[in-house]
């Protein structure tokens, strides 16, 4: 009976937040709504991957909760199950991540919620990382 339980345990997916620096820098959170933060040294992307995919719409949102802030545009792409933002600097979306419980992105009204929690250290050091240089 407990084997049984501990090979569950160890089959169930694991929704941490992960940080690595090669080849470039990157975040990532496995969970029902997959998260990949990177930046190249010049852009920073998150890209946030459903398995039914996301709405076609004019407007995406993020919420962080909740102490905020509330981030938005019109800039997003959809390529497949999977929704991308970049931009030049990301320190509304790092603080979010870093501060908050949960993150919950919206298109239409399409909104799911990203558990946030023990992201903080991985946060970090993604900040202090430059891309391509081992740490």
């Amino acid at each position: 009976m407990r084997l049984a339980l501990i090979l569950s345990l160890l089959a169930a997916p694991v929704a941490a937040w992960q940080f690595s620096a090669q080849p470039i820098c990157r975040l990532d959170h496995a969970g029902e709504t997959s998260v990949a933060i990177t930046y190249d040294g010049s852009l920073y992307a998150i890209t946030l991957t459903r398995p039914e995919g996301w709405p076609r719409g004019s407007l995406f949102t993020m919420a962080f909760q909740p102490i905020g802030p509330v981030i938005s545009t019109r800039r997003h792409r959809i390529v497949g199950n999977a929704l991308t933002v970049t931009d030049r600097g990301f320190g509304n979306v790092l603080n979010g991540v870093e501060f908050n419980a949960v993150a919950i992105a919206t298109v239409g009204e399409t909104s799911v919620t990203i558990d946030l929690s023990e992201a903080a250290p991985e946060v970090q050091a993604f900040r202090a990382c430059s891309p391509g240089v081992s740490t």
